[in-house]
């Protein structure tokens, strides 16, 4: 081998050398990269991955229907009652979807966004303010733009209260709470039926909590307040804090006391979760 093919291996060599380190390092780098990557993962909290895994959401649908075509005058305490509320339950650590003189696409759409959100641990409320009508045995909500002659357009054109509780059951709620102002006289039960029968009963299913404003088959007429008697009672109430037991079981004694028994509305329960309003509120 003469003198300059041996300065060539070695310039060789050394290039490859060079490639080697620089491979290295490379590859070096890269795994410290991954190893800091695994890291803060692993330092990111559950609950932040998961959705506050470890504590109890809590989510609430307010429906305030209150200018009908068909009425003879509009509801102005069903929207100012689900502004109240809603204000009130953000306070109680409620994520509030506020729904305002809704068509039944907007009830639709609604509902399908409290479904896409319930959880193994979350606690649901519900309010509906407006006109409902029963068929059958069930009670309906009534959108704004509902066109209703006979018994059969109330099912397809209203909310099914009970409809609401089975979604909120099958997708797993931890406890379900309901207040329903709705038992109003009404200008579309006259057109099918000799008098108006007001609201049937809700019953209610696993860990659920059912108010309404009269009982079943009565009606009662509105005010002259900003809100109607039932909400006014229950934000009184709500306000005062305490289990949601207690403050629907108050809410009613109240009504009851201040109509003198003409109006008295309905609990249904089957509340196995200890769920608070307040400072409490935690569960």
């Amino acid at each position: 081998m003469n003198v300059r093919q041996l300065e060539l291996s070695r310039r060789t060599i050394a290039v490859a050398a060079a490639l080697i380190g620089t491979v290295s390092l490379v590859i070096g780098a890269h795994a410290a990269l991954n190893m800091r990557a695994i890291d803060a993962a692993k330092a990111v909290p559950t609950d932040q991955v998961t959705g506050s895994i470890g504590q109890s959401s809590r989510l609430a649908l307010v429906i305030g229907n209150g200018h009908y075509p068909d009425a003879s005058a509009p509801l102005t305490q069903s929207i100012n009652d689900a502004r109240a509320l809603s204000s009130s339950l953000r306070k109680n650590g409620f994520d509030v979807d506020m729904v305002e003189d809704a068509t039944k696409d907007d009830m639709v759409r609604a509902v399908n966004r409290l479904k896409s959100r319930i959880k193994r641990d979350t606690v649901v409320m519900l309010f509906f303010g407006g006109y409902g009508v029963q068929a059958g045995r069930e009670s309906y909500m009534l959108p704004v733009d509902a066109v209703i002659w006979r018994e059969s357009d109330v099912r397809r054109q209203g909310v099914s209260i009970d409809g609401m509780l089975d979604m909120m059951k099958e997708q797993g709620a931890k406890a379900k709470l309901v207040v329903v102002d709705a038992s109003r006289r009404n200008p579309y039960e006259r057109r099918f039926r000799s008098y108006s029968h007001g609201l049937a009963p809700i019953s209610a299913p696993d860990n659920a909590l059912i108010l309404s404003s009269a009982s079943p088959g009565k009606v009662v007429d509105d005010g002259k307040g900003e809100h109607s008697v039932l909400v006014s009672e229950f934000l009184t109430n709500l306000n005062a804090q305490g289990s949601a037991e207690s403050v629907f079981n108050k809410t009613r004694v109240a009504i009851s006391r201040a109509s003198e028994g003409d109006q008295v509305p309905t609990i249904s329960s089957s509340l196995l979760e200890d769920v608070h309003f307040g400072e409490a509120a935690g569960g």
